[in-house]
């Protein structure tokens, strides 16, 4: 600006001094000629002011462009790391047992996790369920005058997968153990274990071993921590189809020990002494299983078989699972359909864990289940699952319970 200013001055100057000579001493036609020259000069400076007085235009949108994509960059870094999800679930069932009046109820599952990625190959998970503090419920009775329900501590957990075809999770996480067709035959789909899980996948084979505690407190006398063994592969087919099949074996000792959730007598299905309120055996499960996904008729489809018997106890031992299903349920105006038999004596596994619906929850029974689902929009789903059970089979009285349950299921 100051050499500008300059350029401005030493052209009045020269133009006052220029017009007294020619005034003077020149003719017409050369003052003519330098008062063009003058003009030109002036239109010159013009020009070096405008250009002047628009560089710290662009430098301030320069700046105010490189704020924003430092900002923009930090707001994707951040949601690059932490992300939130979640369902909801609105159940209307009824239940009728045989042995007691038939129930009419309406409840709600409430689910949110907070997942963050603060280093490469680590994941922090922090889980919160409707509920009580049923291991392998999440579900809320609606009720008590329209009372506050209460959230709990579902998942909580750290993952690290930088070790080569490994991956370490600990804390209270979700079951890492291959579900054959999501049968709950061992385990109910709910419950998250507590402790430590190893996975290892590797070409077409896997193994998974999973700890758990049933308790960890040195103070009761039911201290108890339990491990899983698991092996199989899965196989591709030129076809599109895909076979899974696998061995598991559970170790949990629970022989002369207490219950480990509820009343003192609750043993959900399994062999105790009524004068101690004890388990009378552990429970070394070994499970057999086999999942084979293909296509029927353009729609994908599935057939499943599980089969699992406790080495430890003498008789009623044994239970097994098999079904089928087709379709999905996932887009817009997709639906699935599927069926499963199960039967699961007494003792064939630990009761407390085991599937909290069919039959009324634990073991001792056997019996139908047949579910329906219907997209009506991308995570949006309608499903209707009946169960025509039998229960209390070691005894032989085989009661029946049926129970009937419609849900509408949201996703985010």
């Amino acid at each position: 600006m100051k050499k500008i200013m300059c350029v401005q001055i030493a052209a009045i100057a020269l133009l006052a001094t220029t017009g007294v000579c020619v005034a003077a001493e020149t003719d017409e036609p050369t003052t003519h000629d330098l008062i063009a020259r003058i003009e030109a000069l002036t239109k010159r400076i013009r020009q070096l002011e405008s250009t002047a007085q628009s560089k710290p235009s662009r430098t301030a949108e320069q700046a105010d462009t490189t704020a924003a994509n430092l900002a923009s960059h930090e707001n994707l870094a951040w949601a690059e790391k932490i992300k939130v999800a979640g369902d909801f679930r609105y159940r209307v069932e009824n239940i009728k047992n045989e042995s007691k009046p038939d129930r009419n109820r309406n409840r709600i599952r409430a689910r949110a996790k907070i997942v963050a990625k603060p280093l490469d190959g680590l994941e922090l998970g922090l889980g919160l369920a409707s509920g009580g503090d049923d291991p392998v419920s999440t579900n809320q009775t609606l009720g008590g005058g329209g009372s506050t329900k209460g959230m709990n501590l579902d998942l909580a957990y750290f993952k690290y997968s930088k070790l080569a075809n490994v991956g370490i999770v600990a804390g209270k996480f979700k079951n890492v153990l291959v579900h054959p067709g999501k049968s709950g035959l061992l385990w109910d789909g709910d419950w998250n274990p507590e402790g430590l899980g190893v996975s290892l996948n590797k070409d077409r084979w896997f193994a998974r071993a999973m700890g758990s505690w049933l308790e960890s407190d040195s103070k009761k006398s039911n201290t108890e921590f339990s491990y899983a063994l698991q092996a199989g592969f899965n196989n591709t087919f030129d076809s599109g189809a895909k076979l899974t099949a696998g061995i598991t074996y559970v170790d949990l000792e629970t022989t002369s020990k207490g219950s480990f959730f509820g009343d003192s007598d609750d043993f959900f299905g399994n062999s105790f002494d009524a004068n101690t309120n004890t388990y009378v055996y552990d429970y070394k499960e070994l499970e057999l299983f086999a999942d084979f996904s293909f296509q029927l008729a353009g729609r994908s489809a599935s057939v499943f078989v599980d089969y699992v018997t406790n080495q430890d106890a003498g008789e009623f031992d044994t239970g097994f699972a098999f079904g089928l299903k087709v379709g999905t349920a996932k887009a817009a105006g997709g639906w699935s359909l599927g069926w499963m038999y199960k039967d699961i004596e007494a003792d064939a596994v630990f009761g407390l864990l085991a599937d909290s619906d069919f039959g009324g929850g634990g073991t001792d029974s056997k019996g139908h289940v047949f579910k329906g689902s219907y997209a009506l929009a991308k995570n949006m789903n309608a499903n209707i699952t009946y169960f025509a059970n039998e229960t209390d089979t070691r005894r032989g009285l085989d009661k029946d319970f049926n129970r009937l349950q419609l849900d509408m299921n949201f996703q985010y």
